[in-house]
């Protein structure tokens, strides 16, 4: 039996899911071990584009089962939507995907929640996708939340969540337009629809390490977005790294054998807070609109700019990659050169490593090395060979720098677009 671990490196959106998609390929378990449906990808498989929020990746695997884990949390009817949005598209997913019975319950009041914690943030708001995480993880913490197991005794249901939403109103007073009621009226039909999906992950997951099944991990969001290591207050409210599987699956860490950091070839992010290789020019045009750096969640433009080896190397600090996929290497075909940063200096002063402090970081300087451009089509290479000498440079630059062998190159959308190396 062995797990293999797919995490983002950077800010999210790296591509994950097509490296995910193509190692469930080949694995009888995929599963989510944190975040909610605030987190996106998209996979091309078979000419259909399938869109992922809350749904592990590998259900396009017809023999994968996939699971929800209990570090995970969950809005009942988007996961529901989700699914039939993947049965339109002709994808049988019966029988294949569960939910722990100990991951937490997105409720619509933590969505409007979401929105109002924003307004109250003024400038310093964090850009959530106000799907309702913060504030439902939140309530985890406080112990005041409520768990899937939950939501099937109806009277304890019940006085929880009034008891929840009394203190949300308590807080908002009518800036909250919100009826409990409705809500507790609609999970009278979720919880029977629901039954026949929710299990006990520990018993689950021991079966399939017994069995030595292959598992694969798909990490939601990624390191710089991580609760404790990310780029602190602007990140999502779980942990996003390596922590977050061991926590929030039941797999231990013995059976770990693969931690697989995906990069995107330069750097996006969605939603406020320092970025310090952002290229507010036609460099960074050029990147949004030839990645077509747009949200799958929530539609807005990503930020863009040029890769950051400081921010790859505090990310492989912190999960200690075995190996790295290099995505979107493609959308840089088109530049005369090309630019990484390699090192921050402040006030003259350069950095050992990446500082904790968001107003230490927004003033740094960045140090840039610049490479040749290759000016050539990437998108029909197969082998790293086929690569032009100067993708080839740019690629083996960034091993050296950071350390870990690049083990798959993406240089298109879709399946065949993946070099293995």
């Amino acid at each position: 039996m062995s797990v293999t671990v797919c995490l983002g490196a950077q800010w999210g959106d790296e591509g994950k899911g097509k490296l995910v998609d193509i190692l469930a390929n080949d694995t009888q378990l995929c599963c989510r071990a944190q975040g909610g449906n605030n987190a996106g990808h998209t996979i091309v498989a078979n000419g259909v584009t399938y869109d992922f929020h809350i749904l592990p990746s590998g259900l396009i695997n017809p023999n994968c089962l996939n699971v929800i884990g209990s570090g995970c949390v969950v809005h009942i009817p988007s996961f529901f939507k989700e699914l039939e949005a993947l049965e339109k598209h002709g994808l049988k997913t019966e029988g294949r995907i569960f939910i722990s019975d100990r991951a937490h319950v997105v409720f619509d009041v933590h969505q409007l929640v979401d929105g109002l914690e924003e307004v109250e943030l003024g400038g310093g708001f964090i850009g959530t996708t106000r799907k309702g995480i913060g504030p439902t993880y939140s309530t985890k913490m406080t112990r005041s939340g409520l768990r899937v197991c939950d939501l099937f005794d109806e009277e304890l249901f019940e006085q929880k969540f009034r008891r929840l939403v009394h203190g949300y109103q308590q807080r908002f007073g009518d800036l909250l337009k919100y009826d409990p009621e409705e809500e507790i009226t609609r999970y009278k039909d979720l919880r029977v629809k629901l039954q026949d999906f929710v299990v006990d992950q520990i018993p689950l997951l021991a079966s399939a390490k017994e069995k030595k099944s292959k598992i694969l991990v798909e990490g939601a969001n990624a390191l710089m977005l991580d609760i404790d290591y990310g780029t602190y207050p602007f990140v999502t409210s779980s942990n996003t790294g390596l922590g977050g599987v061991l926590t929030g699956l039941s797999l231990g860490w013995r059976s770990i054998k693969e931690v697989v950091g995906v990069v995107k070839a330069y750097t996006t992010r969605v939603g406020s807070g320092p970025f310090p290789t952002e290229q507010l020019n036609a460099s960074g045009e050029q990147l949004q609109s030839v990645g077509h750096e747009v949200g799958v969640t929530t539609g807005r433009k990503r930020r863009c700019g040029w890769l950051d080896l400081v921010v790859l190397q505090h990310s492989h600090a912190c999960n200690d990659y075995t190996a790295l996929n290099l995505t979107k290497l493609d959308v840089l075909d088109g530049f005369d050169e090309v630019r990484i940063g390699t090192a921050y200096t402040l006030d003259g002063a350069p950095l050992a490593g990446f500082p904790a402090n968001p107003d230490v970081l927004a003033k740094v300087d960045v140090q840039y090395a610049t490479l040749p451009g290759w000016k050539t089509p990437t998108t029909a290479a197969r082998s790293f060979y086929d690569l032009p000498l100067n993708a080839r440079k740019y690629v083996e630059y960034i091993e050296g720098a950071v350390g870990v062998r690049i083990k798959w190159i993406g240089v298109g959308p879709a399946r065949e677009h993946m070099i293995a190396r």
